[in-house]
């Protein structure tokens, strides 16, 4: 789209692009940080005065090794809580505990389990397919990738020998590991037991944190066992307890879990589609299983607690986080390698891992002097829009698709 200096556009291109020059900011090592950024539907045939409402739009905000994750609430406001509750609470009857707190599971949230359970392996394989025909780039050097026929221009490579390469980054093909980001947990057989001690840490299994988080909701896997109770535990002590008697209880029979559970497909018996309709049908579904995954683990996480590093991505799904001390964040030393635990918000669980939106996959590649005019979207739904599927309302106003992007340097200049 041209920008005439005479039309009402160039008008409109101008206030937009003042927002973005005013929001993108550096932070740290000329680290950009995500533009929040008021965004509205861009027509070149109206004025000013049809600007309208504005929509607010936010990336999360990118943190330096050197700083601590925020709380999801602040600590002042869950003490106000607090008190609230305590004061609320005289003289009425105690509430009920939780089934997650004295050891049982909540049997409405199972089939919500088994679901985030089957998306995940889902979205895996779809995953798998779309590689074959969506390209994906992976730089060599550090954890940036980018969706489009080649990697994206832009100078911002911070691994090993970036200072010689001047930023630039060495673009490799990508593999589905580094589109969905493996957070990895230990799996617990008694989610209730005592916390791993730093000596266990070899001797106990690391699986995807996801799937630890739905084996704790009730998912049965023969690989993982976990201890099932049917009987609510006695508390003896604010950390003792003791587990009821179920010897009168009536055995129970094995039988298969009702709902399936899916499998991984193998790398080598991976089907592409065979046209563009096809391509198109599978990112939609694509789409819709990393929705219903990241909505499920959402659910999930409201009953059973989710912990995180304050300091590193390491993710403990549990009430309380483990003893191991094998943090290696900024100042690990004076924590002696333990980790700061504190409660985990969905990102933490299932990065959205964001990437530059590539306007048009057919259009002009994009410009290192314009990065200012691109978007950014998660990788999934980045690769699902340029297969074919249809950008979802939420993902818009941070893709900057209503936004007018001059076809040139020259042109940007005009709007500046």
């Amino acid at each position: 789209m041209s920008i005439s200096s005479s039309s009402p556009s160039r008008m409109v291109c101008s206030f937009f692009h003042s927002q973005f020059h005013d929001a993108v900011l550096l932070h740290g090592k000329g680290r950009m940080l995500p533009p929040n950024v008021e965004f509205q539907k861009f027509n070149p045939y109206v004025g000013l005065s049809s600007l309208g409402s504005l929509k607010n739009a936010d990336l999360p905000r990118y943190y330096s090794k050197k700083e601590k994750k925020p709380f999801p609430i602040p600590i002042v406001e869950l003490r106000r809580a607090a008190r609230e509750r305590i004061k609320n609470r005289k003289g009425q009857p105690k509430r009920p505990v939780p089934p997650p707190k004295i050891g049982l599971v909540v049997k409405r949230l199972i089939p919500v389990a088994y679901d985030v359970f089957n998306a995940r392996v889902m979205l895996i394989n779809n995953l798998k397919k779309l590689l074959k025909v969506v390209p994906v780039h992976a730089c060599k050097w550090c954890n940036e990738i980018h969706v489009g026929p080649v990697g994206h221009p832009f100078k911002s490579c911070r691994g090993q020998g970036s200072s010689s390469r001047k930023g630039v980054h060495e673009w490799a093909t990508a593999v589905v590991e580094d589109i969905l980001v493996p957070i990895e947990a230990y799996h617990l057989f008694d989610r209730l037991g005592r916390r791993i001690p730093h000596e266990e840490r070899f001797s106990i299994p690391r699986i995807p944190a996801v799937v630890e988080l739905c084996i704790q909701a009730g998912v049965d896997l023969p690989e993982f066992p976990t201890k099932r109770r049917r009987k609510p535990i006695i508390r003896i002590g604010k950390k003792e307890f003791i587990d009821a008697d179920e010897s009168e209880l009536p055995d129970l029979e094995p039988q298969t879990p009702k709902i399936p559970i899916l499998s991984e497909i193998p790398n080598a018996e991976i089907v592409p589609p065979s046209d563009a309709g096809e391509t198109a049908l599978l990112a939609e579904e694509t789409l819709k299983t990393w929705e219903r995954m990241r909505e499920g683990a959402k659910k999930l996480m409201k009953m059973y607690p989710v912990r995180v590093c304050g300091y590193c991505p390491e993710v403990h799904v549990g009430s309380s986080g483990h003893k191991a001390q094998n943090c290696g964040a900024h100042k690990h030393q004076q924590r002696n390698g333990q980790h700061g635990w504190q409660a985990a918000v969905l990102d933490d669980l299932i990065p959205p891992r964001y990437v530059w939106h590539v306007p048009g996959v057919d259009g002009p590649l994009l410009q290192r002097e314009l990065r200012n005019f691109y978007g950014q979207a998660p990788a999934v739904v980045e690769m699902c829009v340029q297969g074919g599927a249809i950008v979802p309302e939420k993902y818009k106003s941070t893709m900057r698709l209503d936004v007018g992007i001059p076809t040139s340097v020259k042109e940007a200049e005009m709007v500046v």
